[in-house]
């Protein structure tokens, strides 16, 4: 996009990064949001990759009102568990890009998923239960198994 204006007040908007709250089930959280501003209104353009900030940081907030794991404590759990991203989305679930997804902010983990892995961080051998159950099943359209 190259140099906007605003549409309520026809100043040319200039690129800049402003705080941004964002609320959830009334929990708050405040981050930096780049996009196009106006400096005589309080109008803003975000653009697709302006997008993905403000998604991933409503994910987080979700996550903390819900009680699911944050993409940090993912990422620590499944390289405490020494497993791949792909190796950790067959085995614990969610498929072989799922694990990239969280660990980005980009999709929120379900219940089942943040449970197995606050088990995991808890009992690290239980791991074995699962390698074994996936190792029974029939492979799917010709995935690898860790």
């Amino acid at each position: 996009m190259t140099n906007p204006v605003c549409p309520e007040t026809g100043a040319p908007m200039r690129r800049d990064v402003r705080p941004m709250t964002l609320t959830y089930k009334g929990e708050s959280i405040t981050f930096d949001m780049p996009g196009w501003y106006c400096d005589q209104s309080e109008e803003s353009i975000h653009i697709g990759e302006d997008m993905k900030i403000s998604d991933r940081m409503l994910n987080r907030l979700k996550a903390r009102s819900e009680g699911l794991l944050e993409p940090e404590e993912i990422r620590r759990i499944r390289k405490k568990l020494r497993l791949t991203q792909e190796a950790a989305g067959l085995v614990i679930g969610g498929g072989p890009r799922a694990f990239q997804k969280y660990e980005s902010g980009d999709l929120l983990p379900s219940r089942a998923i943040s449970s197995a892995l606050a088990l995991l961080d808890h009992d690290p051998k239980a791991l074995t239960v699962l390698r074994g159950r996936q190792s029974k099943a029939p492979a799917l359209h010709g995935e690898l198994r860790p």
